[in-house]
């Protein structure tokens, strides 16, 4: 065998390890969760982003927590590489583990929700999937008062 066949079956090789793993690179969840702070609802300030990678769908649910303070009002919101949530489903849930607030009214995901803090403590914020196709995504947690 020659040098050029060897050069090309190993240059050959390298492509496909390459490609193999861009290919099962992660989703990119964490720029998503910085770019969405641009997309805070109004009067809000930023408080922490959350990144929502599903893993391509072997993770179901991906849960942070957070301390909110009574009398604030703060606003979750979800970015996906498109308009809608992509399936994204996010649940506040108070320290007592009781559903809060969700994104999923009458049959329809909306990008975030709003929820005013009647309490102190901490609460969970979950992501899970519901036909999602990319399983991927970022969020921001705002609030005001």
């Amino acid at each position: 065998m020659d040098m050029k066949r060897i050069f090309a079956t190993f240059g050959f090789l390298a492509f496909i390890l390459l490609a193999a793993n861009t290919a099962s690179a992660q989703c990119g969840a964490s720029d998503m969760a910085d770019n969405c702070i641009t997309q805070m609802s109004d009067g809000f300030n930023f408080v922490k982003s959350f990144p929502i990678d599903g893993d391509k769908g072997a993770r179901n649910k991906i849960e942070y927590s957070y301390v909110f303070a009574k009398g604030t009002e703060y606003a979750i919101n979800i970015c996906t590489g498109s308009e809608s949530p992509d399936g994204i489903i996010v649940s506040l849930y108070d320290s007592n583990r009781r559903q809060v607030t969700t994104n999923q009214a009458n049959g329809k995901l909306f990008k975030g929700v709003v929820y005013n803090c009647n309490s102190t403590g901490i609460y969970y914020i979950t992501f899970t999937f519901k036909e999602s196709t990319e399983h991927c995504g970022g969020s921001v947690l705002g609030f005001r008062r």
